[in-house]
């Protein structure tokens, strides 16, 4: 589905990743960790076409999508959530999974000014999909809302659903437990196996280690911008760079 090839991406004299190479399989949990400045969200931000990296490249599914602009990306079947949170404070949560379909639709200006019989339905399938999507993340009854007087958990939900609502082949989670109580994080990891039973590829960045153990197939390990280590969830936890780039915590689910 997706493959990282050599990637370099330098700020100033500041070399932030370093030849990183790694692939996603189709229709897998892959799990991307590290310590803090490891060089994890700004990978995720080269993925989405935020930055362009200096050298190396990105595929998805064998096309390359190096230097494409975000909007580009998402139209190719890469939709993202974000590590601060960042929704759409003014709307209801259903107007915030709405916007989540707009390059999904096909009526134009006119067709909208006009009110035409296709516009109509094609807004009330709009309504019943997110309305499908709400009620698959758990905020079905609560779509009036605006979308700040959700629970932080459920804001979380939100913007999955709202990333849900591009219809992606591969979904990026950049630290979706943070913030979130141990009844959140457990809710959020059969949530992930769920999207996952859908069919959708997933590449999660993740600073539980207990939700990343327990939901990835593989995982990739950065620090300081290389990567370290490659492989299952237990040879991650017994590997010895791994656990000296924690200082020996962290990676056991503790």
């Amino acid at each position: 589905m997706l493959k990282i090839d050599h990637v370099t991406m330098q700020f100033g004299g500041l070399t932030a990743i370093d030849n990183v190479s790694f692939e996603v399989n189709d229709g897998t949990i892959f799990g991307l960790i590290g310590p803090n400045g490891a060089g994890k969200t700004t990978m995720f931000n080269i993925i989405s076409g935020v930055y362009k990296p200096v050298e190396g490249g990105i595929y998805l599914q064998d096309q390359n999508i190096t230097g494409l602009k975000p909007y580009q990306i998402c139209n190719k079947g890469i939709a993202r959530t974000y590590q601060n949170i960042n929704l759409f404070r003014t709307l209801t949560v259903l107007q915030n999974v709405q916007i989540g379909c707009h390059k999904n639709l096909k009526a134009n200006l006119w067709t909208n000014l006009l009110r035409t019989p296709a516009q109509r339905r094609e807004e009330k399938e709009l309504v019943e999909e997110c309305m499908s999507l709400l009620e698959f993340v758990g905020l079905a009854e609560k779509a009036s809302y605006m979308s700040t007087n959700l629970a932080y958990g459920e804001q979380r939900h939100l913007e999955i659903a709202r990333a849900l609502a591009s219809k992606p082949k591969l979904l990026l989670l950049d630290e979706p437990a943070a913030g979130m109580n141990t009844t959140e994080k457990t809710e959020l990891a059969e949530l992930i196996k769920k999207i996952n039973g859908m069919g959708i590829t997933i590449l999660l960045v993740e600073h539980d280690m207990k939700l990343v153990m327990n939901v990835t197939g593989e995982i990739s390990v950065l620090d300081f911008g290389r990567k370290i280590a490659q492989g299952t969830p237990d040879e991650i936890q017994a590997n010895p760079e791994v656990i000296e780039a924690y200082l020996g915590g962290g990676v056991n689910g503790n």
